[in-house]
């Protein structure tokens, strides 16, 4: 079985301030980037799996995003939450020559 990765340019990394987020749709679905206060990027499904919270407008530093609506936590990295059984895709995301490239 082969898996295909294709790479989207979501544009400028100036677009995602630091220390927040930004819901980008991709193929009809939502895409949450994190843009922590370090630089680092991370990239996540936008819903919370909880109550459908948009996780782009939560907080996010530490690795970890807080959903605004019910304060559930996800790691950035591997998308495992805070509450038994609860998780978030996450994806490859990247910055090359200032341009935000999101592997899917």
């Amino acid at each position: 079985m082969s898996t295909s990765t294709q790479t989207i340019n979501l544009g400028s990394l100036e677009a995602i301030a630091l220390g927040q987020g930004r819901c980008f749709i991709v193929g009809g679905e939502e895409i949450a980037v994190f843009r922590q206060r370090d630089g680092q990027l991370f990239a996540t499904q936008n819903r919370c799996p909880h109550k459908q919270g948009p996780l782009s407008e939560g907080v996010a530093g530490g690795g970890k995003v807080i959903c605004p609506l019910h304060s559930h936590k996800f790691d950035l990295v591997t998308g495992a939450g805070s509450e038994h059984g609860e998780c978030v895709k996450s994806f490859r995301v990247s910055a090359v020559n200032g341009e935000i490239l999101l592997q899917l």
